[in-house]
């Protein structure tokens, strides 16, 4: 009598834990399914809605038209060069191929090869400011030194000093504002290539 109670309650353990493996089992499959479920929608969320992602650095071919961005690359795998000030962003204007079209803050149309890489969204201006300077020595703490003006030199040291007063580096009085050394500047000098690359 002892005996079959005793394989009785062990059969009965026994079917308990044959049966709790089961369910584990079915749990385990049930949430890799689920998880399999809710990666394709997040796959899909992530195609999508690509506008509220923000921030994030991927290859032009997987954006859409009309999508904001900075921070772009001119050749794949050379880093951001275009569009990094702060508060500006380009725009796509057609659906990328093997290339993109890109409308510069400037302007400018440019082709850009789809395998370039850059950031969604605006490039942030907060906490770019320029930190005010109390006094002339936090210049110096930047290593900054002092801008000498070139009226106030004397004639061996730059083209608008010497004479009386200010007047003798401008207008029909001189040739006009100059480097250092010599060169034209400001207006009406075009230092630039004559034909725009693309």
């Amino acid at each position: 009598m002892a005996l079959w109670r005793a394989r009785a309650a062990s059969s009965t353990l026994f079917n308990r834990l044959l049966g709790g493996h089961f369910n584990a089992i079915s749990t385990t499959t049930t949430c890799r399914t689920l998880s399999t479920d809710v990666g394709g929608a997040s796959n899909q969320f992530f195609h999508y809605d690509i506008n509220s992602q923000f921030g994030r650095c991927m290859p032009l071919a997987d954006m859409h038209i009309h999508a904001k961005i900075h921070s772009i690359e001119v050749h794949p795998g050379q880093g951001g060069k275009l569009v990094r000030a702060p508060g500006t962003c380009a725009k796509i204007l057609k659906e990328p191929t093997s290339r993109c079209l890109v409308r510069l803050p400037s302007g400018v149309e440019k082709w850009i090869d789809s395998k370039c890489q850059a950031t969604i969204g605006t490039v942030p201006s907060e906490g770019n400011k320029p930190k005010k300077l109390y006094k002339a020595g936090q210049s110096r703490w930047l290593g900054r030194r002092p801008t000498v003006r070139g009226v106030a030199m004397n004639p061996v040291d730059h083209p608008h000093g010497g004479g009386e007063g200010k007047s003798k580096s401008s207008g029909s009085h001189g040739k006009g504002s100059r480097t250092p050394w010599g060169k034209p500047t400001k207006g009406g000098y075009k230092t630039g290539p004559n034909k725009r690359r693309k």
